[in-house]
């Protein structure tokens, strides 16, 4: 299946690790010219040599490019300021992934208003300021790819899943609406639902526990629980936000897709 990406140019929030750099490698090996957005600047300057090191076939060799950005997502002049360096080093931008955000869970009355801001402000606001961008050259070249990387919980949120439940919600509605609105000029708006993926965060949740178990038999044992019984691969879900930016997903949009191995109960 042609999942060309040449001459695009794709920016990636949370980048430097785990899923967005796994999408990263897979448009950067399909020829696309990717801008990696994450906060850590060792952390993104170890990505993109990584990257810069990859082996790309003759026919994206020419096109695929690789550039850092540290920025902050939740401050809006950071935002600005990175979108605009963006367009100066590649031009506009074809691809929009919104992954920046982290995992964030507490029984109700436990979670503070500053908590419910910073949780907004890196999941939803990001999305939005990030697209409101973007949009007007998507529109004006009648082509763009806007990506949203949600959980499960955002279908069926459950108790003690607040805020980050809350706030994946809102990102699943801001999907469905930017769909609708950038159907007519061919802005096709998308959302993945991950469910346990092996990631950063995972290895951050190891970290954190009593440390009997290595990392691969803590990732194999929380596997079990899952209907597949192991938890995917960020390659895996790389995949699907290669193929929801190319071509080949010309007639999608404004759907939430469960990333998740069978894990949710809604389809």
């Amino acid at each position: 299946m042609e999942t060309s990406l040449n001459n695009k140019v794709a920016l990636i929030t949370g980048a430097s690790k785990g899923l967005g750099l796994a999408m990263a490698k897979a448009y950067y090996s399909h020829g696309a010219k990717v801008a990696l957005l994450a906060r850590g600047p060792e952390d993104l300057a170890t990505a993109e040599a990584n990257i810069n090191a990859m082996a790309v076939t003759d026919e994206y060799r020419e096109s695929a490019r690789v550039k850092a950005y540290a920025c902050d997502v939740t401050d809006a002049k950071a935002i600005q300021a990175t979108h605009q360096a963006v367009v100066a080093d590649f031009g506009s931008v074809d691809i929009l992934v919104n992954n920046a955000g982290q995992s964030a869970a507490k029984p109700f009355l436990q979670i503070s208003d500053d908590e419910w801001q910073a949780d907004l402000d890196l999941k939803l606001m990001a999305a939005i300021r990030l697209t409101r961008l973007v949009w007007p050259d998507m529109a004006q070249r009648q082509w763009g790819r806007i990506i949203n990387l949600l959980n499960v919980y955002a279908k069926l949120p459950d108790a003690g899943t607040a805020p980050t439940s809350i706030s994946r919600a809102a990102g699943m509605a801001l999907t469905k609406v930017l769909s609708a609105e950038g159907a007519p000029d061919n802005i096709l708006v998308n959302a993945m639902l991950i469910g346990f993926i092996e990631s950063d965060q995972i290895r951050r949740q190891h970290a954190a526990s009593d440390q009997s178990l290595s990392l691969p038999e803590f990732i194999a044992k929380a596997g079990l629980r899952l209907p597949m019984k192991r938890m995917g691969k960020a390659e895996e879900a790389a995949d699907l936000a290669l193929f929801l930016a190319s071509d080949r997903a010309s007639y999608l949009t404004g759907c939430a897709i469960n990333m998740d191995g069978g894990l949710s109960k809604a389809v």
